[in-house]
């Protein structure tokens, strides 16, 4: 049997007893985008149709493995109403990565994506790793919003683009994994005596206003 590969800064027997990195991810967007549906998709491999409202705040978490390290994602999904608008803004508060996400059928979801951007300006911290979600691109005949488009504000703002589906889980893993590892790369590491390289887990205390242990 072929021995087990460890890093050299962990003892045998060590690695499997360390706790996952935790990395806090945000979901914004207008309502009806898709954006529980994306993370019911991603969690439990289940559609859930966007006319399902989130009222308030919705959570789950999801723990993977990247890049031979084990990682929790506590995935938050934001109503994008407007009444619930200042519910949701003290949960921008220790996101390390926020998802996007408009509707490529909805002109008005993708023209809101300023806004969003201005909201996490705002409230979320500087350093904060971002990801625009063009949803339902397998509704390509009822498409209003242009792949181009999408690209071009993604650009504008220097942050990932990718165009998805929950409802034909297309692009789906690739997104939060693709975001998880911007986020990892950014974490401070250290270096042991032996070269080997720690990457240091986040802080897990409670954030103010968070419901999450």
């Amino acid at each position: 049997m072929a021995e087990k590969i460890r890093p050299l800064s962990v003892e045998p027997g060590v690695w499997d007893y360390l706790p996952p990195i935790t990395i806090k991810v945000l979901m914004v967007g207008d309502s009806n985008v898709g954006k529980t549906a994306t993370m019911r998709q991603f969690c439990d491999k289940l559609f859930v149709s966007s006319t399902m409202l989130t009222l308030g705040i919705d959570f789950k978490i999801k723990t993977i493995e990247l890049k031979g390290k084990k990682i929790k994602l506590q995935i938050w999904d934001t109503a994008g109403q407007e009444r619930f608008h200042t519910i949701t803004t003290s949960y921008y508060r220790g996101a390390m990565g926020i998802m996007l996400v408009y509707d490529i059928t909805n002109a008005k979801s993708f023209d809101n994506i300023a806004k969003w951007l201005r909201n996490i300006d705002e409230h979320a911290s500087e350093d904060v790793e971002k990801m625009l979600l063009g949803n339902k691109c397998d509704m390509a005949d009822r498409r209003m919003v242009s792949k181009e488009r999408g690209e071009q504000i993604a650009k504008d703002h220097n942050i990932r683009f990718l165009e998805t589906s929950a409802k034909a889980n297309i692009h789906i893993d690739k997104a939060f994994y693709d975001l998880a590892e911007a986020i990892l790369d950014k974490m401070p590491s250290k270096t042991n005596d032996e070269g080997g390289v720690v990457v240091r887990p986040t802080d897990q205390k409670q954030q103010s206003g968070s419901r999450c242990c």
